[in-house]
């Protein structure tokens, strides 16, 4: 059996049907029950539900399983003692491997999320466990295109002029679906996946107008206006850690490219990783498809 954290997440959304499809076990750890019953719905029998930084959530998740994909929730106080937890966890139940979604570059401890990645990831390393860590680069999400392809306006919360390197989270999880399914194969392997490309907001613009057949405004937006998108209706002055993230991608991401090298990522799927235009594509396809008369 493997373990999926944040199963009702960005990833967990694309990676548990594809281990479903292909026949695995899968026990899905979630926070709430709505998460559940979704998951539920795609064939998930066994569900964890509670918070991953509890000691109990932590051991009940990992009893019995072979193998652990731990995704850390980036927006979340608890991500360092989920992750601390679930490694101690799973070298106490016996785990034989244990896969970890890091971050690309993690050793930037300036970002906040980075530096409790690269915590989690040297407690793995000295775990003893078998490991296998990703290292993506900043997601391709479908969030970000929403004011594009609702208003004509493409917003990042960091200087329009720096480049960063970008992935689809359906090859990221074609990776993990490897990584799990092939534990010999790819274990003590630290994988970084990013997609050909090294593009300022303003071609990343140029590219979603292309595929639009409009022109896109380009924007820069704060940290906190950027943050309201994810927040919802929670108040900011409790969500402190998750503006701390936001800030610190900002600031970082202001001052410095973040980009990386598609060979590792290209080596592993065994063809071209899925570019930025065909990931727009893909999305303005959806948008359209789900919008009445297939008009946006």
């Amino acid at each position: 059996m493997i373990l999926v954290t944040a199963a009702g997440g960005n990833q967990g959304k694309l990676l548990v049907p594809k281990l479903v499809a292909a026949g695995v076990p899968v026990r899905a750890c979630v926070r709430t029950s709505s998460s559940a019953d979704r998951l539920r719905a795609l064939g998930v029998d066994d569900v964890v539900v509670g918070d991953l930084a509890e000691a109990d959530v932590q051991r009940r998740a990992v009893d019995g399983v072979e193998k652990v994909y731990h995704v850390g929730a980036t927006l979340s106080p608890g991500e360092r003692a989920m992750g601390l937890g679930l490694i101690a966890a799973a070298r106490a139940a016996g785990v034989g491997h244990f896969v970890f979604s890091s971050v690309l570059h993690s050793i930037v401890t300036d970002l906040v999320q980075h530096e409790i990645k690269r915590d989690v990831e040297e407690a793995l390393l000295a775990s003893d466990l078998e490991f296998t860590i990703l290292q993506p680069s900043n997601y391709m999400l479908p969030l970000k295109l929403r004011p594009a392809f609702e208003r004509g306006v493409f917003e990042l919360s960091w200087s329009l002029e720096r480049r960063q390197s970008v992935v689809d989270l359906d090859d990221v999880t074609d990776v993990a679906v490897m990584a799990l399914l092939d534990s010999e194969r790819h274990a003590a392997a630290t994988y970084e996946l990013v997609a050909p490309g090294r593009y300022t907001a303003h071609e990343l613009g140029a590219i979603i107008g292309g595929v639009m057949g409009r022109d896109i405004d380009v924007r820069q937006i704060d940290a906190d206006t950027y943050a309201r998108a994810w927040l919802g209706d929670r108040d900011p002055s409790e969500a402190t850690h998750e503006l701390s993230v936001l800030r610190s991608i900002s600031s970082r991401y202001s001052a410095h490219d973040f980009v990386g090298n598609p060979n590792v990522l290209t080596w592993l799927l065994g063809r071209a990783p899925t570019s930025y235009e065909q990931f727009v594509r893909r999305e303005w396809a959806a948008h359209l498809a789900s919008t009445e008369g297939g008009m946006p």
